[in-house]
């Protein structure tokens, strides 16, 4: 980054870069896609729980139900499996064999925290053991965490669980994550599960693309943001001819691709219902092109997400369904029209996700849990 391709660089206004976020993102209009498009267009979906893929594709997509993503994940076309910022996401079968090694790097230095309770323990051992049981039946890390202590008896058990989660690519298998199936945890490799072997990991270049296709325009310290990895600035380096630059209102140069829609900042955007940990508010430094600063720290409380409500491409308040009804909290006052709006946002995902369900829609304070 030259000085002087900073400071000439257009600026990006906090409006503009919401508009442009939420057109990547496939919530400024619903999309077309199918579900398993939409997963791999936006890299994954966080899936701490099961539900939230879901509420996150009828969020965004034309005609979603919830059998539109469980379908390609019984068939094993889509997986969970833990990836960017060590969490829980589902992707593609092709993004889990080649984005879970492009972040290995992460879960390596996640192991360092455990070093003290692997004294003795060797690792490429250890993995081999661990593959060799999930593989043998899908087990729960319970299980899994029993079966390791019986060969490693003076080392932590819960060290040898997440050594094993850090070195394998484990995936939930079904039906853990199916639309009104309940099911525990239960683990395999990525390879056993999907019946094809690993593949290298993808090239960070290709990575930083499709990352500004999802989430841009965006700088080098987001994309670190969004994947939980470091040392990414050669990268957008090598790749600055094929890409454009701007600066955001901090005179923060951000990196895009040269055809990717920035709208008008004025373009309409409807209300939309996303779940707990959505994406959306997760994978950039300065979260105010969603986020107004005024309400940072209210989406949350410690480690717990609340689900979130747009208005006008921002987040307005957070939401949840209590008993028979859909209760909205808005963080501050609502026109008539954004609260009719947001009525009729609540009924078509209550319609799309839970149908035949009657929930009465509801203004006023969420019970937090």
């Amino acid at each position: 980054m030259t000085p002087k391709a900073h400071t000439t660089a257009p600026v990006l206004g906090t409006r503009a870069l919401n508009r442009a976020t939420l057109a990547r993102q496939l919530l400024l209009r619903r999309s077309p896609l199918t579900a398993e498009a939409a997963v791999e267009h936006l890299v994954g979906l966080q899936a701490q729980n099961v539900e939230p893929p879901y509420y996150a594709l009828a969020a965004r997509l034309d005609g979603f139900t919830p059998d539109a993503l469980a379908e390609p994940m019984a068939a094993r076309r889509v997986v969970r499996i833990v990836t960017l910022r060590s969490t829980i996401h589902t992707h593609t079968a092709d993004d889990c064999l080649t984005l879970r090694p492009l972040v290995q790097p992460a879960r390596d230095r996640e192991l360092t925290y455990f070093r003290k309770g692997l004294q003795g323990v060797d690792l490429d051992r250890l993995a081999a053991r661990a593959r060799e049981l999930v593989e043998e039946e899908p087990r729960t890390m319970k299980q899994l965490r029993e079966a390791l202590t019986a060969d490693w008896p003076d080392a932590d058990p819960r060290a040898l669980s997440v050594a094993a989660r850090c070195r394998l690519p484990l995936v939930q298998v079904t039906p853990r994550g199916l639309w009104g199936r309940s099911g525990q945890v239960t683990l395999t490799t990525a390879e056993h599960w999907l019946g094809r072997p690993a593949e290298p990991a993808a090239a960070p270049e290709a990575a930083v693309l499709r990352y500004l296709a999802a989430f841009g325009p965006a700088s080098v310290r987001d994309m670190q943001t969004w994947a939980g990895l470091t040392r990414l600035r050669e990268t957008f380096e090598h790749l600055r001819p094929r890409l454009v630059t701007f600066r955001d209102p901090n005179g923060v140069e951000l990196f895009d691709l040269p055809d990717a829609p920035r709208p008008d900042p004025d373009t309409p955007a409807a209300p939309r219902f996303l779940p707990e940990f959505d994406n959306l508010v997760l994978s950039h430094v300065d979260r105010t092109r969603v986020v107004p600063a005024e309400y940072r720290g209210r989406t949350a409380q410690g480690n717990q997400s609340y689900r979130t409500l747009l208005v006008d491409g921002f987040v307005a308040g957070v939401w949840a369904l209590r008993d028979d009804a859909l209760v909205v909290e808005p963080f501050g006052p609502l026109t008539g029209a954004q609260r009719e709006e947001v009525g009729a946002e609540g009924e078509r995902m209550l319609r799309a996700l839970h149908p035949g369900a009657a929930y009465d829609i509801r203004f006023g304070a969420v019970l937090r849990r």
